[in-house]
C-alpha cells in the first residue's frame, strides 16, 4: 500500500466540500436562527406587554379624566345650592341634608379620582420594571 492509499479520505458533498464542514455551518445556521427566533419571540412578548400597558394606561386616564368633570359639575351643583339657599334665607346652610348629600358624593368622588391616579402609578412602575426584568439582548 502506498501514501496515498492509507489516507483517510473524507466524503465530500456535490459542492466539493467536505461533509463535517458543512455539517458544521449547518449547525451553526441552526443556533443563528434559533437566535434569531428567540429575539423575534422576546421583541413581539415585549411589544405585546407594552401594548396592554399602553391600553391600560389610556383607559385610567379616560376614567380619571371622566371623574374630573362629575367634580367640576357638583363643585357647580353645590355652589349653586349654597347660593339658592342663602337667597333663600336659610341659616346654617352646611347643615342642610342636600348640602351634605353633594359633600359626602363630592368626597367619593375625590376617593375615586385618588385610586385611579394610583392605579396609573402602579401601570407606570409595572412598565418600568418590566423594562428592567427584561434588558434587549445584545447581538454579537
Amino acid at each position: 500500500m502506498d501514501e496515498q492509499d492509507k489516507e483517510v479520505k473524507t466524503p465530500e458533498t456535490e459542492s466539493g466540500e467536505p461533509a463535517e464542514r458543512q455539517e458544521d455551518q449547518l449547525e451553526k445556521l441552526k443556533g443563528t436562527t434559533e437566535k434569531l427566533w428567540g429575539s423575534t419571540r422576546q421583541a413581539f412578548n415585549n411589544a405585546t406587554f407594552k401594548a396592554n400597558q399602553y391600553k391600560k394606561l389610556v383607559q385610567k386616564k379616560i376614567d380619571l379624566s371622566a371623574v374630573h368633570k362629575k367634580i367640576g359639575s357638583t363643585h357647580a351643583e353645590l355652589g349653586k345650592l349654597i347660593d339658592d339657599l342663602r337667597e333663600a334665607g336659610k341659616k346654617s346652610i352646611m347643615s342642610q341634608e342636600a348640602v351634605k348629600a353633594i359633600l359626602n358624593r363630592l368626597d367619593e368622588l375625590k376617593a375615586e379620582a385618588a385610586a385611579l391616579e394610583e392605579e396609573i402609578e402602579q401601570i407606570r412602575t409595572e412598565e418600568s420594571s418590566q423594562e428592567v426584568a427584561q434588558p434587549e439582548e445584545k447581538t454579537e
